[in-house]
């Protein structure tokens, strides 16, 4: 598995990017899934709503777009998250950038595996999947 990670128009950059994917990578074994190539891009709310028009065909900001490319024998995509929807959902929710950032980053894995969140009932699964991905997160305190 590879993951990687491009930084397009934010002068955001991600630390500690080894540990995240190997984070990531247990989330997705935990799910049974194989992992191919996983791309992260990290850009601003300009972009986000570029792709989001132009994919989605939504006009609005949103803090990811998951762009699957998932076979029947593993898990590949490029995951779009907006930085400048992270700080601002993060100052909303009451929760530490990092914090955010790490439930975004799952949110895109776990989309890759299947999971959605289009209905309510779909969103409360999405987040207890979050949440138990979170804990999977050998020490918070290091990210």
């Amino acid at each position: 598995m590879t993951i990687r990670f491009f930084f397009d128009g934010t002068d955001f950059r991600l630390s500690h990017q080894r540990k995240i994917s190997q984070w990531l990578q247990k989330v997705a074994a935990r799910e049974n899934r194989k992992t191919g190539a996983l791309c992260y891009v990290f850009v601003s709310d300009r972009r986000i709503l570029e792709l989001n028009r132009q994919f989605l065909h939504h006009d609005d900001y949103t803090d990811i777009i998951t762009f699957d490319n998932s076979t029947e024998k593993e898990i590949s995509g490029e995951m779009y998250i907006s930085i400048d929807t992270v700080r601002k959902n993060a100052k909303r929710y009451r929760t530490g950038f990092d914090n955010e950032l790490l439930r975004v980053m799952v949110h895109g894995i776990l989309h890759l595996c299947g999971y959605n969140d289009k209905t309510t009932r779909e969103r409360q699964v999405m987040r207890a999947m979050e949440d138990d991905s979170l804990l999977l997160l050998p020490d918070k305190s290091t990210f």
